[in-house]
Parts: structure tokens; sequence; C-alpha cells
């Protein structure tokens, strides 16, 4: 058993959702999070408050998951993020357990 957790931007949370299920992960939790990026930018710098970082809503998800399932939604997540338009693919990692109860 090992922890996968998934980021990705908000608009993207139903899509992650259907990769999570479409790989058999059927327990999973998720949070609401903003996401930050330390690139300066143009419209950064021309802002009126250009010290204030700009966040991005975002969603995080995590599931204590069989290591065979995990390899799926990390294919799936793959081929999801080569047909992306944009810079915010969705990131994932695993973790390995030591213990658990």
């Amino acid at each position: 058993m090992k922890l996968v957790i998934v980021t990705a931007v908000e608009v993207f949370q139903n899509e992650v959702l259907k990769l999570f299920k479409k790989a058999n992960i059927e327990s999973f939790s998720s949070s609401e999070i903003d996401g930050f990026k330390n690139t300066t930018s143009l419209l950064m710098a021309s802002s009126w408050f250009p010290g204030k970082k700009e966040s991005v809503e975002s969603s995080l998800f995590f599931s204590f998951a069989d290591e065979d399932k995990i390899d799926t939604l990390f294919s799936f997540i793959k081929a999801f993020n080569q047909n992306l338009e944009t810079n915010n693919p969705v990131k994932a990692v695993v973790v390995p357990i030591e213990k658990y109860i």
C-alpha cells in the first residue's frame, strides 16, 4: 500500500475524479487549495500591487491504494497531460507507507 497525492487546477477537478474512478481507486479524499507559482511576469510587474502573489484555485486528492492501481492512475494522468493546452498539468507523487493501522 502506498499514498498517492494528486494536485490539479480547479478546472480539472472533474477530470481527475474520472481518472481515479477509471483506475479503480474507489476511496480517496480531496481538499480545495490555493496554488502559487514563483514566476515574475509582465502582468505581475505592471499590477497595482506587484508584491502580491496571485493564487490559482486548485484541488488536492489523496488515497491509500495498491501499487498496481496507482500505476494505472499514473498512466491515465500522463495521457491526460499530453493533451493539455495549458501550462498547468495534473501532478502526482507516490509516498511509500512504512506502517499503517
